[in-house]
């Protein structure tokens, strides 16, 4: 059972958040911000796994520490599940294309943290979301789920697609890095033998 559930409170959000790795991609988002929301919608059914994110965050302020602390806690739950990683195949990417847009993501569930991003929205906002958090989101995911990610844009035809692109491009290649390979047979995928 490689599922995990996660529930944090700080002074300015409170968040639970529930995955399990082996699921069909149901999802049940309320973040309060609703194009968050469909980007989480994206990322848990193009993934296959099954989250659950409630946030109550202070977004009469702004939504930075709501889309942060969402990923720190999304990180955390995916890394609890996993636990020794043990079969997964590790290494996955993706070239997502969205109409006029295309995205490549590629991570490596490695236990060492780390993000290159590299996309570039040429406006501030989409909706009501900055389109800077999209990136914090990303960092926050990856520190905390102790994987390294690159995404990277290629080119775009809007700002929307842009972003779409990138959840959706990670879902993917995180449903394959977090998939049990048979051939693995229960090893942990490194010479090390231990991630």
């Amino acid at each position: 059972m490689r599922q995990a559930a996660i529930a944090r409170k700080t002074n300015e959000t409170e968040i639970s958040v529930s995955v399990d790795l082996d699921g069909t991609g149901r999802h049940d988002m309320r973040t309060g911000v609703g194009f968050f929301d469909h980007m989480l919608d994206q990322l848990a059914r193009h993934s296959l796994i099954d989250m659950t994110v409630a946030c109550t965050g202070d977004v009469h302020i702004d939504y930075h520490h709501t889309v942060e602390d969402v990923g720190i806690a999304l990180g955390q739950a995916v890394k609890e599940a996993l636990g020794d990683k043990k079969g997964i195949r590790r290494y996955a990417s993706c070239d997502l294309p969205m109409d006029g847009t295309l995205t490549r993501a590629a991570l490596d569930v490695s236990g060492r943290a780390f993000l290159v991003f590299r996309a570039e929205f040429s406006q501030d906002k989409i909706g009501e979301i900055d389109t800077e958090l999209f990136r914090e989101f990303f960092q926050a995911f990856a520190v905390n789920a102790g994987i390294t990610l690159h995404v990277e844009n290629f080119y775009f035809d809007n700002n929307h697609h842009l972003a779409e692109s990138m959840f959706k491009a990670v879902a993917r290649a995180l449903r394959e890095a977090v998939e049990i390979d048979p051939r693995q047979a229960g090893r942990v995928p490194s010479t090390k033998g231990t991630l």
